[in-house]
């Protein structure tokens, strides 16, 4: 029996023991990687290598990992697949099928700001205000660290490019093979009932959210996982998941870098709209998106990526 023939049997626990271990090992390889480059360790452009390098130390390699020694069975992240699900392959609707999962993220925004702006709102009891205050301390990080990335080259089109590679491209390609093409795959094991390919697309959701530890972007962080869940198990295609992921990324990206560079037009007015007195916009949105999943959910039932 080979390594991946005796890898493929192995309990659904002992596999994530063994895609945990996976990245505990993998981490710590690229750390070390970049610690050994002679370059100024504090520098911005130093820090986006050590993002792009955790995109594969804990996301992408172990994926691929499991995915070659998990594959005889069926589970392959490296062909894009999903146990029990329709096996992608090329098919005539893929090019609408990107259409719409572009169209669907665009016509999300007003709902997810409207989100954000909902979970901003919560606060704890008074007994876990210092957990609240280590809450917002991490957004605060957080978001000064995006920030400096963002201003990285000054305006330059390839700190533009960088970025997108960097914050969007590498972490949509990572988070979705890790979260849609490993957990969400585990849970639902090689013949899922319906009931337990939605708790799978739920769980999957609450660790993604949860592992970003950003307590108030929660709410809508889970529910976007959710829907890159149910489009991966529509489509049985994880493209389709990372298109969408990937489109929801760039879009921080592109419009901070017009706002600040191009016009005026900053991130916090792009994070209003559909709150406050344009809240019609997310009703309008919302129900055009809603249709745009629909759609896709029907066309995906349809396309030869299901046969």
């Amino acid at each position: 029996m080979t390594l991946q023939g005796r890898h493929s049997h192995l309990h659904p626990l002992l596999k994530i023991a063994e895609w945990l271990l996976l990245m505990l090992v993998c981490m710590p390889v690229m750390f070390v990687i970049w610690r050994a480059l002679p370059i100024a360790h504090n520098s911005t452009g130093s820090l986006l290598l050590f993002q792009a390098l955790q995109s594969f130390g804990l996301f992408i390699v172990p994926a691929l990992l499991v995915g070659y020694l998990w594959g005889n069975e069926g589970f392959s992240v490296t062909g894009f697949r999903l146990p029990g699900t329709g096996y992608g392959r090329p098919g005539a609707g893929r090019g609408l099928l990107s259409l719409l999962c572009v169209a669907i993220i665009l016509t999300a925004i007003p709902l997810i700001n409207c989100l954000v702006a909902c979970n901003e709102a919560i606060r704890l009891p008074e007994a876990w205000s210092a957990v609240e205050q280590m809450m917002q301390q991490m957004e605060q990080q957080a978001a000064a660290l995006l920030k400096s990335f963002m201003d990285y080259g000054n305006g330059a089109w390839w700190a533009l490019l960088l970025n997108l590679v960097v914050l969007a491209i590498l972490p949509a390609i990572g988070e979705e093979l890790a979260f849609r093409g490993v957990l969400q795959g585990l849970i639902m094991g090689d013949r899922p009932s319906a009931a337990r390919r939605h708790v799978a697309v739920w769980v999957t959701a609450f660790v993604f959210s949860f592992i970003h530890f950003q307590f108030y972007g929660f709410i809508p962080r889970m529910l976007l996982g959710a829907l890159l869940g149910y489009v991966m198990l529509w489509s049985g295609h994880i493209g389709y998941s990372m298109l969408m992921h990937a489109t929801n990324n760039a879009l921080s990206v592109i419009i901070y870098y017009l706002g600040t560079y191009v016009w005026s037009f900053t991130q916090d007015e792009m994070d209003a709209l559909g709150t406050g007195d344009t809240w019609w916009l997310t009703v309008v949105c919302t129900s055009l998106m809603a249709v745009l999943v629909y759609v896709f959910a029907r066309l995906s039932s349809r396309s030869p990526h299901n046969p």
